[in-house]
């Protein structure tokens, strides 16, 4: 796999492309190739989330001087959640580089959200090994801080309880959360949850968590519902 293209894009030129490989590739992809010496981008990821962690804490506490301690930790999860991870991935094109076994490419696995998520914080784990602290506090700086100071992040935002704010303005809508899907196994488990008002779909979610599904399904009811009326 040649991943200079993506060195190029984001001028970032790997001492250890072995790490970088590592970071793109999935255990699905390992497991189908056992006889050659790859390893997959789990224990990557497990660097990266620390690394992300300290990262955003530190710039938010240099940022908001005078926030509280509960309403930075409301905004240092709100970026680091799954879906804002599958976002900083989906903007920089990190799918099309992912290795995946045969299975996962059939099912979709280079659009889902778990695996994005988990390939930005494999990336920054690789790039913290290959170049140090403070080059992941400069790719930050170019790629995720910006993003909450222009208030991306600084709601928080409970989209279900926002949802429910918006249709109790006619108190005969009523919203009722649904799981039409459970998949994977027990550990890696994912959950599709469809949203409804009167029994009506409007949105629907995918998540780890049911939690999660249907904050995902409520946020894309907000989008629909307040799109302008052509």
């Amino acid at each position: 796999m040649d991943l200079s293209e993506l060195e190029q894009q984001l001028q970032i030129n790997f001492k250890q492309k072995s790490l970088l490989h590592q970071a793109f590739t999935h255990s699905s992809y390992v497991n189908e190739h056992r006889q050659e010496e790859f390893s997959d981008n789990e224990r990557l990821e497990f660097l990266g989330d620390a690394v992300l962690e300290l990262g955003v804490s530190q710039y938010l506490y240099s940022t908001y001087q005078q926030m509280p301690e509960g309403e930075l930790s409301k905004l240092r999860a709100s970026i680091v959640c799954e879906p804002s991870l599958e976002n900083f991935a989906r903007d920089l094109q990190f799918g099309k580089y992912l290795l995946l076994g045969r299975g996962e490419e059939q099912t979709g696995g280079r659009d889902r959200p778990a695996i994005l998520a988990d390939v930005f914080e494999a990336f920054l784990g690789a790039l913290y090994l290959d170049q140090g602290y403070e080059k992941v506090l400069e790719f930050l700086g170019e790629h995720v801080f910006p993003k909450i100071k222009i208030g991306a992040f600084s709601h928080g935002m409970d989209y279900k309880s926002k949802l429910q704010e918006f249709v109790q303005q006619d108190k005969n809508q009523k919203v009722t959360y649904e799981v039409v899907e459970e998949k994977g196994p027990s550990h890696d488990r994912e959950f599709l949850v469809h949203v409804s008002i009167n029994g009506k779909t409007i949105g629907e979610g995918l998540g780890r968590s049911k939690k999660e599904a249907e904050q995902r399904a409520a946020k894309l009811a907000l989008d629909q519902l307040n799109e302008p009326k052509k």
